[in-house]
């Protein structure tokens, strides 16, 4: 993956920064001041959600061109910290903490706040009433994390242990395909891709995705990198595969309708199964396991998994929202007119 275009003096700060030997970045106020309490959210600010994603990428298979000695170095993770600090600020300020009450099964409190989640039914609208443009763009979009699917959320295996350790094993075993590279979530989505006419090398839409969509993989790293958000982690794993079935079902039957075979829609059927299995395991052994082992860190649990519905609703207000004003959900129009 090629380093991204920037979009503001952070990630023109990070490009410039990053084309060259690992080096002292300078203080973390290199970055500049906070925006105003007034200003754009961090969750919606191009600038500091791309440059994030460019630091967690370093974590991840980096950038060509870029010295792998960036990952460590300690100026760049002190500016990456401060970065941090801003979208974990936004998160407070758009995500309640959820309250956990001990007499509350977690499984039932996850689910409680799953019914609870509200927002546009992008899923229902690809299903009826998307064109092909659409559809592909909303692929463009979830490729940014489909296509390392399920890595953010395997950094906390080492992290757990016993059953919410073996649970989410087993949930990871099927989302790496059971050791088959063709069942491979990611590849699975590769091949929706290319049935799409789509670029299926990974990040290829990097550039052309928003901030909210940035966001959506970062909350993933952010929660990933840090033992400290080891709970919410996994409620956010939870939070996704509750509510992964019946959207999943909805994409491939929009699919569907639009001319997709088998082998496009294959990626969509497979959550569709494996998901419905895959949010008991989630809810119940490994969160709750987590829970009854860690009753102090509940909350955070519940927490994750309200990060996650409310991104998703950010999302799909965002591309719902610019669909209506026959607009692109992406940051060019023209972006789907053919690979890079």
């Amino acid at each position: 993956m090629q380093l991204p275009t920037p979009r503001g003096p952070l990630t023109a700060l990070l490009s410039e920064r990053l084309r060259r030997p690992p080096h002292t970045v300078g203080p973390p106020h290199a970055v500049g001041p906070p925006p105003p309490a007034t200003g754009t959210s961090a969750l919606a600010d191009e600038d500091l959600q791309l440059a994030l994603f460019t630091c967690y990428e370093l974590h991840y298979e980096g950038f060509d061109g870029v010295d792998e000695g960036w990952e460590w170095e300690p100026s760049l993770l002190a500016v990456r910290q401060v970065l941090e600090r801003r979208f974990e600020d936004a998160l407070s300020r758009a995500v309640p903490r959820p309250s956990f009450r001990p007499h509350v099964p977690m499984r039932q409190a996850l689910a409680e706040l799953v019914a609870a989640a509200d927002g546009p039914c992008l899923a229902a609208y690809l299903a009826r009433r998307a064109d092909l443009d659409q559809f592909r763009e909303f692929v463009a979009h979830r490729s940014i994390y489909h296509l390392k699917e399920a890595d953010p959320h395997t950094w906390a295996i080492p992290r757990l242990r016993g059953g919410p350790k073996a649970a989410l094993v087993e949930i990871q075993a099927d989302e790496y395909g059971g050791g088959h590279l063709a069942r491979m979530h990611s590849e699975l989505f590769r091949t929706t891709m290319r049935h799409l006419r789509l670029d299926d090398s990974y990040g290829a839409y990097l550039d052309r995705v928003p901030a909210v969509t940035l966001a959506v993989s970062n909350v993933m790293s952010l929660f990933g990198l840090h033992r400290r958000h080891l709970g919410a982690l996994l409620g956010h794993l939870a939070a996704f595969e509750m509510t992964s079935s019946f959207p999943n079902e909805q994409y491939g039957r929009g699919l569907r309708r639009l001319g997709g075979d088998d082998m496009a829609r294959r990626f969509y059927d497979e959550h569709v199964q494996a998901d419905a299995v895959h949010e008991q395991i989630a809810a119940h052994d490994m969160c709750g396991g987590f829970a009854s082992r860690f009753p102090s860190r509940a909350g955070e649990v519940l927490y994750g998994a309200a990060c996650a519905l409310t991104l998703d609703r950010l999302f799909a207000e965002h591309v719902m929202g610019r669909w209506r004003r026959g607009a692109s959900s992406l940051l060019e129009v023209d972006v789907m007119a053919g690979t890079r």
